[in-house]
């Protein structure tokens, strides 16, 4: 059964330049799949469409009929004074109304002993059974515990958390409401070590489906069991973990680089046939001109492949210096770039024991339309 199916995705945020471009995959139900590719190429963006977030340009995105899909990035408004452990409580709401019509329905049972009030009763109850209504306090306590969600912080103002401790409340949250589809978008960016092995032992008996971005790839090499790259606006796919990503994806550059070196000299050998064709053609053989033509039109085929191009990696020097005093840190004329833009140059510091130094951030930069998470590394 399919629970993900996306076809011909395209999303712009600027004319001229799709994110996504013709982006197509199926994942069925029960797979744990890698989302993979650089900053900026999209894969936030891809979940925001699939919850809905985001509207789409261009393309169908359908997730199976009844199959609940939760996203550990997005972090819902509760209501003002709410406690940790009422937020994660609220994730037995469907429960708690099913509980609240058992109740109802044994007070009129009292007065009203009808057959179809007890078929009501007794299939609610092997619902609220089945779906561990029985248990979630139990639930709520392995939950919390195995994602290090103590005591204190279970009566303490959900509002009054940091980012990372919300973002690890919400991920029990969405664990304890046994969503269908989890959207994992840098889970373990807020979990310490003990957490992330509960996490991806928790994801390994997972029955459900799971798509997770991150950038930890020991993470993904013990979760997912298969990849999906997404590069120019579309999906290549790698049937494996980030390991087998990482070994086919070099295989793959080599195999089309060695087929583009075998076509420009295919070129090269193609255009001086052609040219000494031309030639003899005027000196009198006017039949070789159309064998020229020929070779040309298939230069122009040969002339459309690309020379394929690895990702560029950050290269970094350390040079010894006989440090003085209390220096920590000295910096000689940094600079640093991405794709012909200058981020920084000339950047020189020194820091010095003991001191505290802030770095300020400018606003977010929202003239290109990209999320914060699609932009930054």
């Amino acid at each position: 059964m399919t629970d993900i199916s996306v076809n011909n995705l395209v999303k712009s945020f600027e004319i001229g330049r799709n994110v996504l471009d013709g982006l197509s995959f199926t994942v069925t139900e029960g797979e744990r799949v890698g989302i993979l590719g650089h900053n900026g190429c999209g894969k936030t963006t891809l979940f925001r469409i699939l919850t809905g977030e985001l509207r789409r340009d261009d393309g169908d995105v359908a997730v199976a009929p009844g199959r609940r899909l939760g996203l550990i990035s997005q972090i819902p408004v509760y209501p003002e004074g709410w406690t940790t452990g009422q937020v994660l409580r609220d994730a037995f709401r469907r429960l708690d109304a099913m509980a609240a019509r058992m109740d109802e329905l044994t007070e009129r049972m009292e007065r009203d002993s009808s057959p179809a009030l007890l078929h009501e009763y007794d299939r609610l109850q092997d619902d609220y059974r089945r779906l561990g209504g029985y248990e979630t306090e139990v639930d709520l306590s392995r939950v919390a515990n195995g994602l290090d969600i103590t005591p204190a912080q279970l009566e303490q103002p959900f509002d009054s958390l940091s980012g990372g401790e919300k973002t690890r409340v919400n991920l029990a949250r969405l664990i304890l409401e046994k969503t269908d589809i989890l959207l994992l978008d840098e889970p373990t960016n807020h979990l310490d070590l003990h957490a992330t092995e509960w996490l991806e032992d928790y994801l390994l008996r997972f029955k459900g489906t799971v798509l997770a971005i991150s950038h930890d790839r020991y993470f993904l090499d013990r979760v997912v069991q298969r990849c999906i790259e997404i590069s120019d606006g579309k999906a290549e796919f790698y049937s494996g973990n980030y390991s087998f990503y990482v070994v086919e994806r070099q295989r793959r550059f080599e195999e089309k680089l060695k087929q583009y070196e075998k076509d420009q000299a295919k070129i090269e050998q193609l255009q001086r046939a052609a040219a000494q064709m031309h030639l003899w053609a005027f000196m009198g053989n006017d039949k070789l001109h159309k064998r020229a033509f020929s070779m040309e039109k298939r230069i122009e085929k040969l002339s459309r492949s690309e020379k394929p191009t690895e990702q560029r990696k950050l290269t970094v020097k350390f040079k010894e210096r006989e440090f003085v005093g209390d220096e920590v840190l000295v910096l000689d004329d940094i600079a640093k770039g991405f794709g012909g833009r200058t981020l920084f140059s000339g950047l020189e510091a020194l820091v010095t024991g003991g001191e505290r130094i802030g770095i300020p951030l400018p606003r977010p930069d929202r003239a290109h339309g990209l999320s914060a998470a699609d932009r930054a590394f």
